[in-house]
């Protein structure tokens, strides 16, 4: 196969993968064909009857009072070992005030902590720790004597 044949293909496959780009063809709008039907007969309209409406108050049903003061808390843990997933979460609100944690095991083996709180004061603050999974093994340096030479 000669070299311009490849070069060839590599600027084909190169355009039709869309690495470069190709002049786009414009076509003309398809022309507009008249046609003509028979006369339709239109009906008049007969003057209805006069409908007395009388209006009723609406019903609505009451938003949920506001809470000045709301409290909640909750937590979850998953723990599945057919696909490894492990995460948790607790959290808990006393006002304004939010606190909580959550827990999962990032893709490169360690496991991601993070316990945060929130409040008008100090807004949102988060602390991250990342904790290793399998405890790395401490390897005693063993020193080994130099062979020694004999002549």
């Amino acid at each position: 196969i000669s070299l311009q044949f490849l070069a060839l293909l590599a600027l084909i496959a190169a355009a039709s993968a869309g690495v470069l780009p190709a002049a786009q063809v414009y076509h003309a709008a398809p022309a507009a064909v008249a046609t003509y039907a028979a006369p339709v007969p239109v009906p008049v309209p007969v003057p209805a009857a006069v409908v007395k409406t009388v209006a009723h108050p609406v019903l609505a049903k009451a938003d949920e009072e506001y809470d000045p003061h709301p409290q909640y808390k909750f937590a979850y843990d998953v723990q599945d070992s057919l696909s490894g997933d492990s995460k948790s979460q607790v959290e808990e609100r006393d006002g304004d005030v939010v606190r909580g944690e959550y827990s999962l095991i990032d893709a490169d083996g360690f496991k991601r902590v993070v316990q945060y709180t929130s409040d008008p004061v100090n807004g949102f603050n988060a602390v991250v720790n990342r904790e290793p999974l399998v405890a790395k093994a401490i390897v005693k340096a063993v020193g080994y004597a130099a062979p020694a030479y004999h002549h």
